[in-house]
């Protein structure tokens, strides 16, 4: 039986929507920037995330590469490739399944990031790189369970990369650098400790999921368990046209992304109500934007809506609630759509005017990341 044939399926996942919507986004565009998904032992965190990796499509690879480098898309090559293939020439290709990356609580950061080996550089004058997890998660989900027991200094460099795309290892003046565009899912129980609040703020979207109380629902968990445990292959089989067209949907929904466009009263639309919600910084406004991009690509839309703000504005913001001793985190998100009316109606029609789609993603908006970073 192969390791997919035991994964149990996405589609086949009861309840949970919000945290299903989540991964969804990030497997339309990993540049969001990764979901935290917090709640209890026993609500599906771990089994959504392996089935994620699962529904997506194989992608063709620079064959050899340990970075999974992308052979359509030299200007991200790794050192590796850029060594090899960057006079032109045939480019030998595979194609490789989405990885998994299961990360170890107990992670150093060289496991992480890779090393370089020094001594050859020193007596051979040889560059030796031995990748780390960033290297294997690329273009692939790189998962970490109970994220809130991990070194702060390792989460940082996890969300580091995940942000930026790219891993640089330095040392002795010596440096390599590969592509590290991954979807990142952390999991944990708030019971066992939160995640400092700088760190909170560096995971795109958040969502929360509890065990499911509809008696209907929960009946439906045991019976479509009981079938998955007594027979995976046929249990995969039966879910498998609903796979299918999960898999089709991230697939165009990937090829639209970049074409949704957006109108300037959209972008004042999401910055009056990050405003309004008082949250710090500029981080989430970007996360929205991009994330409203996904919602609306999954759709088979080129052209943002208020829907799509909405729904993104329900994950990218519960994270970054000021919680004070006497403050209802979730009042807040309870209006969206009357807040987002609102707002609506208070906006000049001078302002709608369109926005060119690959904006969000110009070198110009990633120095903005940079400076919010």
């Amino acid at each position: 039986m192969s390791r997919r044939a035991q994964v149990y399926p996405f589609t086949a996942i009861v309840g949970q929507e919000r945290m299903k919507r989540a991964l969804i986004l990030n497997a339309v565009d990993m540049r969001i920037g990764g979901v935290l998904i917090r709640g209890e032992r026993g609500t599906g965190k771990s089994t959504a995330a392996r089935a994620l990796a699962a529904l997506l499509p194989e992608e063709d690879v620079i064959a050899g590469s340990p970075f999974n480098d992308d052979p359509t898309r030299p200007d991200t090559w790794s050192d590796y490739a850029r060594e090899r293939y960057s006079d032109g020439g045939d480019i030998p290709t595979e194609r490789r399944r989405t990885r998994f990356i299961d990360l170890p609580v107990s992670a150093t950061e060289d496991r992480v990031v890779g090393t370089l080996d020094i001594e050859k550089a020193i007596q051979r004058g040889e560059r030796h790189f031995d990748p780390g997890v960033l290297a294997a998660a690329n273009r692939g989900i790189l998962y970490v369970d109970e994220v809130n027991l991990l070194d702060d200094h390792v989460v940082d460099l996890l969300l580091d990369s995940a942000a930026m795309g790219v891993n640089v290892v330095e040392r002795e003046g010596i440096s390599f650098s590969h592509p590290a565009r991954f979807i990142l899912i952390g999991t944990m129980n708030p019971e066992e400790g939160d995640l400092r609040p700088q760190l909170l703020d560096r995971f795109a979207l958040s969502t929360e999921v509890r065990g499911i109380t509809d008696a209907h629902e929960r009946m439906e968990i045991l019976e479509r368990h009981i079938a998955f445990e007594t027979d995976p292959l046929a249990f995969r089989e039966a879910w498998q046209p609903h796979e299918d067209e999960l898999r089709e949907r991230i697939q165009q929904a990937r090829l639209i992304v970049d074409e949704v466009g957006y109108t300037r009263a959209d972008l004042r639309l999401i910055a009056m109500m990050t405003s309004g919600m008082q949250i710090d910084g500029h981080r989430a406004d970007l996360v929205i934007l991009k994330a409203a991009r996904a919602h609306a690509a999954f759709a088979g839309r080129r052209q943002l809506s208020r829907a799509d703000i909405a729904a993104a504005i329900e994950l990218a913001i519960p994270h970054r609630l000021k919680r004070g001793p006497f403050a209802d985190a979730q009042a807040d998100l309870q209006n969206i759509d009357q807040q987002l009316s609102e707002y609506e109606n208070m906006l000049d029609e001078e302002g709608d005017q369109p926005v060119e789609a690959e904006g969000v993603d110009s070198e110009a908006t990633d120095g903005k990341k940079k400076a919010v970073r």
